[in-house]
């Protein structure tokens, strides 16, 4: 009785391995996940500022680029394998390295940050459906806005803001907390709908002007000296900063390949990673800089390059278009949310009290508390620099990768007993020490020290790009050297 009383509280239907029946994920599928990874407005801002902005050899960001996303396939495969051998959640293997009760507050950390990172996300999602509402009242009654009660700001906002974003949540919370098999139809929706979107906002520039639209990006395809031994350094600080964007998605890539069918199509769809960051590329630096031609045709605008699509659809004139593109970010943004930030959250919570939580109860604690950020967003928390101590707590994921990767395939090689991992029983495999495994967590405090030293200390801020890589070999490196007997 005290047994199965033991295992009751590791065991959740959402954390037991997937029947193989149900590992239904094929490359296909994974194309659209890491589609809707890139199809946000930051990687659409970072990539075309990249390439436009900053005075960076065209060619030296294009393989600076593709390093990056290699060096995720690379990890991602590392990563994703165990979970689709044994259909085990992230925080669920975890336990084969930090131990049944260590892996509980370890994954916990996991779940603080993509929740806080959701509330943000809600807010900056709530701003678009915020548009949207005004664009209407506006077509309704032109006067409207101008009225006294949409003039009563609390918290920095106003009536609208807060429509905006309890619509947001709610709306959230409706559709992400259906389970695995619905998020993957709406991955899919989006990523083919958000391309479909942005080929028709480039037919719509092209078509615009072919020829000088044409001309404009031709213009930024520069050849000369890229050989040249000064580009070493910005081709090693774009392939860090493209990494370090995908960096989130991979300590916890096991919860979406657990449900991949094999390992040979886990190993392609993690391939068209590097497709899409190519279809992509191209389509959002054509954009920006046929959009930047007409844009400068106002004196206003001589001297600006708009990479943001919210700031470039405000300076363009046209109606449609506008309505179009927040409809395109909306989807994009909450699909990012969803993958980045509320699925991790929820298997983090879910085995932070696995007998108490399920995967309703859990999304709307991650509801709840994203509400309370976002609405506090704008007046406090992003005053007080809040968001070095969300780096800060990231700095342990690169360390906790480390130490995962070290103990499944250099100390376990490659083998996890699968009833152990769900009993609390002494003489189980991953008990440890009272359920912690102490060198686990050595590894995890030095990794974490070299990590966060590239955020703390001002002389390694250059390496910045590269903690997340640096905390992982640092704590793979000594768990391996404590752990091998």
């Amino acid at each position: 009785m005290n047994q199965q009383k033991s295992k009751n509280s590791l065991i959740n239907w959402d954390l037991v391995s997937v029947n193989p029946n149900n590992k239904n994920w094929n490359w296909r599928d994974l194309f659209c996940f890491w589609g809707v990874n890139i199809q946000s407005v930051i990687a659409f801002s970072l990539i075309a500022s990249l390439y436009t902005v900053y005075n960076l050899n065209t060619f030296v960001v294009f393989f600076g680029t593709l390093l990056g996303s290699i060096l995720v396939y690379f990890f991602s495969n590392l990563i994703g394998k165990p979970s689709q051998k044994y259909g085990l959640p992230f925080v669920v293997l975890l336990r084969s390295s930090f131990g049944l009760r260590g892996a509980k507050y370890v994954g916990f950390i996991r779940s603080l940050v993509g929740i806080f990172l959701f509330g943000i996300q809600t807010y900056f999602l709530s701003k678009a459906f915020s548009y949207l509402i005004r664009i209407v009242i506006f077509h309704f009654d032109s006067s409207l806005l101008g009225q006294e009660y949409f003039l009563i700001f609390f918290l920095g906002m106003n009536i609208i803001d807060w429509v905006s974003i309890l619509f947001t949540i709610i709306f959230q919370f409706i559709l992400f907390s259906k389970g695995m098999n619905f998020n993957k139809r709406l991955i899919q929706i989006s990523a083919l709908t958000v391309y479909s979107g942005i080929i028709l906002f480039f037919f719509s520039v092209l078509l615009s002007d072919v020829k000088i639209t044409t001309n404009a990006f031709i213009d930024l395809l520069n050849f000369d000296n890229f050989l040249n031994k000064e580009n070493i350094g910005p081709l090693i600080t774009v392939t860090g900063t493209m990494f370090a964007y995908f960096s989130i998605i991979i300590l916890t890539f096991g919860d979406f390949s657990r449900y991949v069918q094999n390992s040979n199509q886990l190993t392609k769809g993690n391939l068209s990673l590097i497709l899409n960051l190519i279809i992509f590329s191209i389509f959002s630096v054509f954009i920006v800089a046929g959009v930047d031609v007409f844009l400068n045709q106002n004196p206003d605008n001589i001297g600006k390059i708009f990479t943001n699509p919210t700031d470039m659809i405000g300076k363009l004139d046209n109606l449609l278009i506008t309505i179009l593109a927040l409809i395109f970010i909306i989807i994009a943004s909450a699909s990012t949310n969803l993958i980045a930030n509320l699925i991790p959250s929820q298997y983090s919570l879910i085995n932070f009290a696995p007998s108490s939580l399920s995967l309703k109860s859990a999304t709307l604690i991650i509801a709840f508390m994203g509400f309370l950020i976002s609405i506090f967003w704008l007046s406090y928390l992003s005053q007080i620099g809040i968001l070095s101590f969300i780096d800060t707590f990231g700095a342990l994921f690169g360390p906790i990768f480390g130490i995962m990767i070290s103990d499944f395939y250099l100390i376990k090689k490659g083998n996890i007993i699968n009833k152990d991992i769900y009993s609390l029983e002494k003489e189980g495999s991953y008990y440890f020490t009272g359920g912690w495994h102490i060198k686990a967590l050595y590894s995890l405090i030095i990794g974490f020290i070299f990590s966060a030293a590239t955020i703390w200390n001002i002389s390694l801020m250059f390496l910045q790009s590269y903690a997340w890589i640096i905390g992982a070999i640092v704590a793979a490196l000594v768990y391996y050297l404590l752990a091998e007997k």
